[in-house]
């Protein structure tokens, strides 16, 4: 139930409204004295409207603006001091996969991989919010200085990022999206190989403005496609317009110019060679052009026959592929087929050896599958609807076997129900690829009305995670390749504030008194594990590697990759154990600030690796 206004009429923003209907294109969005977004009037292209002569105003560039960009720069470049903390009890085969599945906010998590996976990552697929009005984005608070920001990021988890409706009524800014969008793709861009690629979902209210900042942030020339997806089987009869609007929109950037997709393979059932050809096999084409007489009058001829003296006339509006030389050529080595009636075209013999490459090009425009099949795949997986408009795994999969070589990183960094991270298995086992994923998922939480929260998932993240459980269960159930490794698994990692107590970051702020109660720098919930992957962000290590522990004169050491790292976090180092430890020559070594037992093992740790393990890197934390 609407709600009164119980204010008066705002006469500005209905003037405003009456601008806008002469003249749309000089109402914009403006930012207002307390930061909210409002519609306003650009006058210097007003008065140009009204006036018959150039009228002096600011300098024309070509470029995109909107309120807010340089607070999504700054966020996009602003450090924050946040950790990934791993959830061994919601993962599967922790110790030994290579995907992850990170939850939290997007942009923190996709700050926290520049150093791990800066140029790793071959393919990135997203699904952003389309702005419809019907869907949430992600709101990032920039209302406060450069220093606030800071120590917001660094300390406060509660007041992070937040989902709002940007609604129709709230004038479905698109400069609230473009906020929200343009530090994430500028991030993104970071972590794609030379050779990687972005696709992007969307529909029509956003695919201009989407367009117009891959543009910037990518650059112009590395514009791969705009595909077109026929995501609708069947009409819309809701449709206000009469119009039903039965696609979306995949944008494709690349990383550097020179990208190209694989192409589809060629369909071989066209190719055979019923009259025993010694050339081998054949397919039969078209032969007519694709201009008319007096655009091309050299290719408008008759056709004749050898032997029979039958002529064939050209279509007016297309004439023939090749000239009247070439094509006497063609008949006489037997390569053009005339038909059996006089009413018939002729076709050309296409030999599949001398096809220069085994591939077709990968068409723009997609509908051999839509959104319904998304839905099935749930209702296949959970026996209800748990997530609306689901995007199909055959899409995604498609994508992935343009892109992505057997051993490539894909990425998504808005996986929703996460069917990128199926699409993945799906693909390797399909051909026994070794391909990897990364999935990011805020815990958005479901609607109490959704079969998703009747069903006990209380956010978007936990269907995620179960599905890629379920998924995996299914997928090694039915037929794979012989050599594929069978990884369904996935490490949940989720996004917190760092393991460093606040001491760390603002010893200014603590008083005297609790000096006494800071020796250790380390948050005190935080366990040897979540150190560890704190410590493989900082150091840029692959988060996805083995890890396996072993205790040693008593004290538990994690091996990262075999002896890539080595980790130990418990009290009580004596230069014994350091000696030990050393024998295992590891490539990094870490201990805890406060875990050495006394002043002088600390001290002397780095000289005694020197001497023992002189190629070991050592560090604390």
């Amino acid at each position: 139930m609407d709600k009164l206004k119980m204010h008066s009429p705002d006469l500005t923003q209905d003037n405003i409204a009456r601008i806008r209907e002469l003249f749309p294109g000089c109402v914009t969005e403006a930012a207002d004295k307390n930061g909210k977004l409002r519609l306003a009037v650009n006058f210097d292209q007003l008065r140009q409207e009204l006036s018959e002569q150039v009228v002096e105003g600011p300098q024309e560039r070509y470029q995109l603006d909107w309120p807010g960009k340089r607070e999504a720069l700054l966020a996009a470049n602003a450090p924050i001091a946040k950790t990934l903390r791993p959830v061994r009890d919601e993962s599967v085969d922790f110790d030994t996969t290579k995907n992850l599945f990170i939850e939290g906010d997007n942009l923190d998590a996709v700050k926290l991989l520049q150093e791990t996976y800066l140029g790793k990552v071959k393919m990135i697929y997203i699904d952003p919010p389309y702005n419809t009005g019907n869907d949430f984005i992600y709101e990032d608070d920039f209302a406060e200085d450069s220093g606030e920001y800071l120590r917001r990021s660094n300390q406060i988890d509660e007041s992070g990022i937040r989902l709002v409706a940007n609604t129709t009524s709230n004038g479905r800014f698109h400069s609230d999206w473009l906020t929200m969008i343009y530090p994430r793709l500028r991030l993104a861009r970071n972590l794609l190989r030379d050779d990687g690629v972005i696709f992007i979902s969307i529909d029509d209210e956003e695919v201009h403005t989407l367009r117009k900042v891959c543009d910037e942030v990518f650059g112009r020339e590395n514009f791969v496609a705009q595909f077109v997806w026929k995501a609708r089987q069947f009409t819309d009869a809701r449709a206000k317009t009469n119009v039903s609007t039965d696609h979306e929109y995949i944008i494709a950037y690349a990383k550097n110019s020179g990208f190209s997709l694989k192409g589809v393979g060629r369909d071989e059932s066209k190719f055979s060679n019923p009259d025993n050809d010694p050339r081998g096999d054949w397919m039969s084409r078209s032969i007519l052009g694709l201009a008319t007489r007096d655009q091309r009058p050299n290719l408008h001829y008759e056709i004749v026959e050898p032997g029979t003296g039958r002529a064939f006339p050209p279509s007016p509006s297309t004439g023939w592929r090749y000239s009247k030389e070439r094509m006497n050529e063609l008949a006489v080595e037997g390569r053009i087929l005339f038909p059996k009636n006089d009413d018939g075209r002729p076709r050309e013999k296409k030999f599949r050896k001398e096809m220069k490459s085994d591939f077709i090009a990968f068409r723009s425009i997609i509908d051999d599958v839509h959104t319904a099949d998304g839905t099935q795949e749930i209702r296949a997986l959970f026996g209800s609807d748990l997530f609306p408009f689901p995007k199909p795994v055959a899409l995604i999969a498609d994508l992935v076997n343009q892109v992505a070589d057997e051993e490539d990183l894909v990425m998504d960094f808005f996986s929703g129900s996460a069917t990128t991270a199926q699409a993945v298995m799906q693909v390797n086992a399909g051909d026994g690829g070794k391909r990897t994923f990364v999935m990011v998922q805020l815990p958005a939480p479901c609607d109490e009305k959704s079969d998703a929260h009747k069903s006990g998932y209380r956010t978007i993240a936990e269907i995620g995670k179960e599905r890629i459980r379920r998924a995996g269960k299914r997928i090694l159930e039915a037929q794979y390749h012989a050599s594929w490794n069978k990884d369904t698994g996935f490490r949940v990692l989720k996004v917190d504030a760092s393991n460093m107590a606040d001491v760390y970051y603002s010893p200014d702020a603590v008083k005297q008194d609790l000096l006494a109660e800071q020796i250790d720098n380390i948050r005190y919930d935080r366990t040897p594990e979540d150190l560890l992957f704190q410590v493989l962000l900082d150091w840029g290590v692959d988060l996805s590697l083995p890890i396996r522990q072993e205790s040693i004169a008593g004290k538990t050491v994690f091996f990262v990759d075999d002896n890539a790292l080595a980790a130990c976090f418990d009290p009580g180092v004596d230069e014994a154990f350091v000696k030990t430890l050393a024998g295992y020559k590891p490539l990094r070594v870490v201990f805890r600030d406060s875990g050495f037992a006394s002043d002088s093992v600390k001290i002397n740790v780095e000289q005694l690796f020197k001497l023992l393990s002189p190629g070991t890197e050592v560090k604390c934390v």
